[in-house]
């Protein structure tokens, strides 16, 4: 159980082919479990994650074959998650053929990789090199 007040629970994505998706996700959380879902075909959804925290999927109708943002239009550029170990989420990633999408970056107290899933959403993996909340919101080397 989740001992913050506040904290992201879900975020809610479609994407052309929930399959690829559960894949993705659980290559970089294999911890991450199917929680519930429903529907047949085009229609659809699942829950992927753990008790306190999930992905909701649901798989889209028609979707354009490329649908990324391009950071300049009104969406949701990316989601970051922490990680224990990004190198070893990272890893998983590329051996199964995911690319990275920006250079890794590694600073004083933090190191991040990001990644796109087979629907070009981007998705940032940072983990921290530190426990003090001051140094982890220093930005900058």
């Amino acid at each position: 159980m989740n001992t913050e007040k506040n904290y992201l629970e879900h975020a809610n994505l479609t994407v052309r082919s929930i399959d690829k998706a559960v894949e993705f996700f659980q290559l970089a959380f294999p911890e991450f479990k199917i929680r519930g879902g429903g529907g047949i075909g085009t229609d659809r959804w699942l829950h992927l994650g753990t008790e306190a925290t999930y992905i909701a999927l649901e798989q889209g109708k028609d979707i354009e074959t490329n649908n990324r943002p391009d950071y300049v239009r009104n969406a949701i550029n990316h989601l970051g998650f922490v990680v224990e170990d990004v190198t070893a989420v990272a890893e998983r990633l590329i051996s199964s053929g995911y690319k990275r999408n920006y250079p890794r970056t590694a600073e004083k107290f933090r190191i991040r990789d990001y990644f796109c899933d087979a629907d070009g959403n981007e998705y940032e993996f940072v983990q921290y090199l530190s426990d003090k909340t001051e140094e982890r919101n220093l930005y900058g080397n």
